[in-house]
């Protein structure tokens, strides 16, 4: 086995918190009755309606187009009537359009399975326009359009094609099991993501608090003749940021304001490559994805596999409810996730995670005066000074912060949860970008 490594800078040990779903097979989630699909769940521009109120869809049907270079189409995972277009809230605190959709019971999607000598003599054009038409948006984070990231441009190349199966904030178990229960199928993915790059190697990075996960990986790596390297890599957050993973994977150090590509990478999740296996073996469009419910008010914490459009409540429900009222729900991880106040909210592709936290585990402080300790400058990855960028922007001050390399914060919270004082360093960042692109815009 290689040796483990690690980011060379900054960094933080917050408990994993695995435990609470080790060992749990991935679930599935009932279909409901009702089906709310926001037309805005990925990096970019909002796919623009393509139904209206009174249309009836049939399951896989796109029901909002790509509208844009960075943009990606939104299909129906179940078929029925809209019922309305309306706009709802997401996670992330946008006003987004959505369409209410009453399902009509049996109207599951219908694979339409290709062989594997066929998918073979498929081009990289021709993947990517699979993966254009399945709406296939990164599953790591971002939730970036799939079939932009892996066209790489005239004049760049890719040597090394990485795999991020990290999974590095706590609670969250989702990719983990993929990658287990699913091995052969998400090597088959990486095998046309490899294609579609024209990446020269790959290697798959994985957390060594992930020893099944690397196991089966590796096993069926070799049963399938792949070549891929598996790196273990240190237990430190946010080791799956992107550029975190690049250094600690290559050694190379992606530059301010550059993009992996730069440096000769291109890096996606372990569950965007298995998306891509269905997109191109099973003609299935992004749909559904599997989001780990989990927390200490959650009665009996698991891995579900959910439909876009289902509501926060049906996946809380089938974990069997909440054990005690809980302090905060999140969407995604305790790091860099939302709080949501209407469990009726709805998976969408970057749905991680549903965490249902207690008072003991929020961990609420009286925020007190920055006493100047400099823990949050050692935790932070990318070598900036989050309290001067945080006094900037409290006085007004967003050009001042842009200079100070604002734009380089990754928003993962390590300077946040370094803060003796409870400051609210994190939200500042980005009250600062927000203020940022409303004076450009």
């Amino acid at each position: 086995m290689l040796k483990q490594r690690t980011f060379r800078r900054g960094g933080i040990h917050p408990p994993d918190k695995k435990r609470l779903t080790e060992g749990q097979p991935i679930s599935l989630c009932p279909d409901p009755e009702v089906i709310t699909v926001p037309f805005s769940q990925h990096l970019g521009t909002p796919a623009s309606a393509a139904v209206s109120k009174g249309d009836v869809v049939n399951a896989g049907d796109i029901i909002a187009e790509a509208s844009g270079f960075i943009s990606a189409h939104i299909h129906t995972p179940l078929g029925g009537e809209v019922k309305e277009i309306r706009n709802i809230f997401i996670p992330a605190g946008f006003s987004v359009p959505a369409a209410v959709i009453a399902v009509d019971p049996g109207s599951s999607f219908q694979e339409s399975v290709l062989t594997e000598g066929e998918a073979e003599k498929l081009s990289p054009e021709e993947l990517l326009d699979i993966v254009k038409k399945c709406g296939i948006a990164g599953l790591g984070g971002a939730a970036f359009p799939a079939h932009v990231k892996f066209k790489v441009p005239k004049g760049k190349h890719a040597d090394v094609l990485i795999i991020n199966g990290v999974e590095c904030e706590p609670y969250l178990n989702a990719d983990n099991r993929l990658m287990i229960e699913h091995a052969g199928e998400l090597l088959e993915g990486i095998s046309y993501i490899q294609r579609m790059t024209g990446a020269k190697s790959v290697i798959i990075g994985i957390e060594a608090n992930k020893p099944d996960a690397m196991k089966a990986v590796e096993g069926a790596a070799a049963a399938q003749g792949y070549t891929y390297a598996v790196q273990p890599l240190k237990v430190m957050y946010p080791q799956g940021d992107e550029k975190q993973l690049i250094e600690a994977v290559t050694g190379k150090e992606v530059p301010s304001g550059g993009l992996p590509i730069d440096v000769g990478t291109v890096v996606t999740n372990v569950g965007t490559a298995f998306a891509v296996f269905e997109a191109v073996r099973r003609k299935k469009p992004l749909f559904e994805r599997i989001v780990t419910v989990s927390g200490e008010a959650v009665s009996r914490p698991m891995n579900i596999r959910a439909k876009v459009g289902t509501p926060f409540r049906m996946l809380i429900e089938q974990a069997g409810g909440f054990s005690e009222e809980p302090c905060k729900v999140v969407a995604g991880g305790p790091m860099m996730g939302f709080a949501v106040y209407d469990l009726d909210t709805p998976v969408m592709k970057g749905t991680s995670g549903i965490l249902a936290l207690t008072r003991k585990q929020v961990q609420e402080g009286v925020e007190t005066p920055c006493i100047s300790c400099g823990r949050c400058v050692r935790s932070c990855p990318m070598g900036l000074q989050p309290t001067r960028l945080y006094h900037l922007i409290d006085r007004g001050l967003y050009q001042e912060a842009k200079d100070a390399w604002l734009l380089d914060c990754k928003e993962c919270g390590c300077c946040s949860y370094s803060c003796p004082a409870k400051i609210h360093l994190v939200q500042g960042m980005r009250l600062g970008k927000r203020m940022l692109r409303n004076l450009s815009s």
